[in-house]
C-alpha cells in the first residue's frame, strides 16, 4: 500500500474529498484526515486519523520489541545454554518472551508521546489550520487516485507519497516525503 498526502485549507474541501472518495469506493479505512480541529472533523462526520496514525506508537513498539529480542538473545539464551540456573526449558522460553514483550511495552511509552514521523513534515501546516488528507491505495490504483484528485479537487495539493507500513528504522523526514 502507498499513502498519498494531500493538504487542503478548508474543512468544506476535506468534506468534498471525503464524499468523492466514498463515491469511488474508497472506505474510511483507506483515508484519514489530520487536523487540529478535531471537533470540526467530528461535526462534519469526517474520518480522523487514529492514535496509531497520529503518534509514533507502532514504530516505537516495534523498536522496543526488536531491542528486547536482541537483549534476550544476548543474555537469556546464553544463560539457558550454559545452565546458569536450573530452570525448565519452558521457563527460559517464557523469560525470553517476557523480555521481548517488556521491550515493546517500554518502547510504547516513547511512541505515545511522539508525533508520527510521517506527520512531522506537515506539523506547521496542521498547526496553521490546514487539513492533511492521507489516502492509502494499492500501487496499481495510485494513478487513478491522483487523476481523481487532480481532476475533481485541484485545491488539494499533493505533498508526496510513502509506504503505509511503518518502518521502525526510519529517520527524520524532510518536508517532502517523496515527490509524487
Amino acid at each position: 500500500m502507498i499513502r498519498l498526502f494531500y493538504l487542503v485549507s478548508s474543512i468544506d474541501s476535506a468534506k468534498e474529498i471525503s464524499d468523492d472518495l466514498h463515491e469511488h469506493e474508497v472506505t474510511d479505512w483507506r483515508f484519514h484526515i489530520v487536523s487540529k480541529d478535531e471537533a470540526g472533523l467530528y461535526t462534519h462526520q469526517l474520518h480522523t486519523a487514529s492514535i496509531l496514525d497520529r503518534t509514533d506508537l507502532p514504530r516505537y513498539v516495534e523498536r522496543g520489541a526488536i531491542t528486547g529480542f536482541v537483549l534476550a538473545l544476548a543474555f537469556i539464551v546464553p544463560m539457558a545454554l550454559l545452565e546458569v540456573l536450573a530452570m525448565p526449558a519452558a521457563a527460559w522460553i517464557a523469560l525470553f518472551i517476557f523480555v521481548v514483550v517488556a521491550g515493546a511495552w517500554v518502547g510504547g511509552f516513547g511512541g505515545i508521546q511522539s508525533e508520527n514521523y510521517r506527520l512531522e513534515p506537515f506539523h506547521q501546516d496542521i498547526e496553521a489550520g490546514k487539513y492533511l488528507i492521507m489516502v492509502d491505495a494499492p500501487k496499481d490504483h495510485i494513478p487513478k487516485v491522483k487523476e481523481l484528485m487532480a481532476k475533481n479537487h485541484p485545491e488539494a495539493k499533493l505533498q508526496g507519497q510513502d509506504s503505509s507500513f511503518n518502518n521502525p528504522f526510519a529517520g527524520k523526514r524532510r518536508r517532502k516525503i517523496k515527490q509524487a
